[in-house]
């Protein structure tokens, strides 16, 4: 991989670190929404999630769909999930669940992963309080959080990277996993660039240190190490224009996925850069849920989606 290529994930990470974080709005009438529940604590630091419940009540419990955010692991907060999760919950099928997690001026890796896992285990010890489903718990996000949802998704129960926050002696195992454009192999970029071995890098932050001398953490902290076979479906959605994560990063992960058995599907944004949104991107992550969470006997196609001509423009 190119320096400037390199310099791309780094760099252009923190200008479009808004790109993949959607603006607040208004809930409709039919959403009742819980902030700022504690899932663990890391320390002396109060780790948070939102729930999202449809007010209707359901005789049974409902699948749950997670949103975990973007922002290059060291911006960005669990509001952005509010305009995400609504129209799925708004169906009265889902509950919805958007988790905070450490970003990098806090702590640097492990502790983001750490974070994540101790949410799914807290979601799942706590399914009936919550009115969730615990075998049905997807998961869903962009750039950085992408990363951290194809992790989630390759690494269930892998103790190297579960950690031992809030919740223990339940599953992290997810149902299925959408990633939008997130890092898959830390190892495809140059990490001897000396832009990446700067302190104050987001990946040097990352990292916890110069990533030339972390070789041990870029494959750990790869979502590619842990494919294996027994991995739920994937959908993995990418711009082909993405100027901030190359799209070959979810072409590495999708290829691994398909070369091992996991079911796994990379629906190419045409012209989309480092964020994007339609109604047929929404449509297809619908689809894609309904069939593994609700189990609707519905298709969910890899057919490339062009992206509107204004985000092809401008992110």
């Amino acid at each position: 991989m190119c320096h400037l290529a390199a310099l791309a994930l780094v760099v252009l990470l923190l200008s479009h670190v808004h790109a993949q974080q959607p603006p607040a709005q208004d809930l409709p009438d039919t959403i009742a929404v819980e902030r700022d529940i504690e899932y663990a604590k890391a320390g002396d630091v109060s780790l948070k999630l939102d729930v999202y419940k449809p007010k209707a009540e359901s005789a049974n419990p409902r699948p749950c769909v997670v949103w975990i955010h973007g922002g290059a692991w060291q911006a960005g907060n669990k509001s952005s999930g509010s305009r995400l999760l609504a129209p799925l919950v708004a169906t009265g099928d889902f509950v919805g669940v958007s988790v905070g997690y450490r970003l990098t001026d806090v702590a640097s890796w492990p502790a983001q992963i750490f974070d994540c896992k101790a949410a799914i285990r807290y979601l799942r010890a706590n399914a009936n309080k919550l009115g969730i489903e615990p075998s049905k718990i997807g998961i869903w996000g962009g750039s950085a959080g992408g990363h951290l949802v194809a992790l989630l998704g390759t690494s269930g129960d892998v103790k190297e990277v579960e950690g031992d926050l809030g919740t223990i002696g339940v599953s992290s195992r997810v149902t299925c996993v959408v990633d939008y454009f997130g890092p898959a192999d830390f190892l495809l970029y140059d990490l001897n660039s000396p832009r990446v071995n700067e302190p104050g890098n987001a990946i040097y932050k990352l990292f916890g240190g110069p990533p030339k001398e972390k070789a041990d953490v870029a494959k750990q902290i790869s979502p590619v190490t842990f494919v294996s076979k027994d991995d739920p479906p994937f959908l993995i959605m990418h711009g082909t224009k993405d100027p901030t994560v190359n799209i070959n990063q979810s072409e590495r992960l999708y290829n691994l996925q398909k070369q091992t058995g996991v079911s796994t599907a990379l629906v190419r944004v045409i012209d989309g850069g480092h964020g994007f949104a339609s109604p047929e991107i929404s449509a297809r992550v619908k689809a894609f849920f309904d069939k593994h969470l609700l189990d609707k006997d519905v298709a969910v196609s890899e057919e490339p989606i062009q992206a509107p001509p204004t985000q092809a423009k401008s992110m």
